[in-house]
């Protein structure tokens, strides 16, 4: 098996990239493809190991930003690292790709060069959020799709549903749909329409019924369904909430001796409460419903995200993901 890793994606990219990627092929026994600048690239390999095999280098002398119009600069970027690692997959010269650059180039080079599902209209991205039970959920949509349909929320929940079963070995994961309300009632036209497919499906799928914001962290579902509009906002506000919380809690902790003593008596607590929100156990959000597995990264990824989001892109193969997925969606 083979991963085609995009070296030249993420804020800490490529150091932080090989090193994963090294880890990733010692400890899961696998053949990596790095895309990107090979002088770069090999430096960092010559650093880190002594062994090089079942590593290639695909030079790629141009790097798609953040700041690049996404579907343009795949068309125009055709020597950019996530394009050539694209190319791999497409060629089948590797198995899966991982990236921790632009999510919106990574959704549309997926999309157009690796190509969807059969009878998927929407790919979507299921990023895992820790909860306080040391638990997590899938957020599906959390960014790729603004606008959906009540049959596109209907594939993510199919496609989450086989991702949980088959990479995280959840039995039977409990389907919730994002809404304001816990009634059936509740929400616009495209909840109260999802929420009939689901209640109504003939899959065997656990379906709870709506989940408001407030009860992700609290672990009453293992899959929340919604739009990539609403899924990045709960996705961003969380980050953002736990970030923010931390960075107060130390200032005050710092702010006068007696707080400092109280601080260091409670350290361990700290630790491992914010251990529970550590993105890089997962390493990365899957992008279900295109013909390879597909990992994103977080930008700010260091090399043990890395690693873990390359073991994800392993285990996505070896569950033959897209092949259940397929199987589901022709008899939804």
């Amino acid at each position: 098996m083979k991963v085609a890793i995009d070296a030249m994606g993420g804020d800490n990219a490529p150091e932080v990239i090989v090193k994963g990627s090294i880890f990733a092929r010692d400890e899961y026994n696998l053949g990596i493809i790095l895309t990107g600048k090979e002088t770069e690239i090999k430096k960092i390999l010559e650093k880190n190991t002594a062994n090089f095999n079942n590593i290639e280098i695909v030079n790629a002398e141009e790097v798609i930003t953040n700041d690049d119009k996404p579907v343009m600069a795949i068309r125009r970027k055709k020597d950019s690292s996530l394009v050539k690692a694209l190319n791999v997959v497409k060629n089948k010269e590797a198995d899966a790709i991982v990236s921790a650059g632009s999510t919106g180039a990574l959704l549309s080079g997926a999309t157009l060069m690796i190509g969807r599902i059969e009878g998927i209209e929407r790919p979507a991205i299921g990023s895992l959020i820790p909860n306080m039970s040391g638990g997590f959920a899938l957020l599906i949509d959390s960014g790729a799709n603004v606008d959906s349909k009540p049959e596109f929320l209907y594939d993510f929940a199919i496609m989450g549903d086989i991702y949980l079963k088959r990479v995280m070995n959840i039995d039977s994961p409990r389907i919730a749909l994002a809404n304001i309300g816990a009634e059936k009632s509740k929400g616009d036209k495209l909840t109260v329409e999802t929420y009939d497919l689901l209640e109504n499906t003939t899959l065997p799928m656990n379906f709870i019924g709506n989940i408001e914001a407030r009860e992700i962290l609290q672990g009453k579902a293992d899959i929340i369904v919604c739009d990539g509009f609403v899924g990045n906002m709960i996705l961003k506000t969380l980050e953002g909430t736990v970030l923010e919380l931390m960075k107060g809690l130390k200032k005050e902790l710092m702010s006068t001796t007696r707080s400092k003593i109280g601080g260091a008596l409670i350290k361990p607590a700290l630790i491992n409460f914010k251990s529970k929100f550590d993105y890089s156990e997962h390493g990365g959000a899957p992008l279900l419903g295109v013909k390879a597995p597909v990992i994103k990264a977080h930008g700010s990824s260091d090399e043990k995200a890395i690693k873990n989001a390359i073991r994800q892109a392993k285990v996505c193969c070896e569950s033959n993901i897209n092949g259940l997925i397929e199987e589901s969606i022709m008899r939804r």
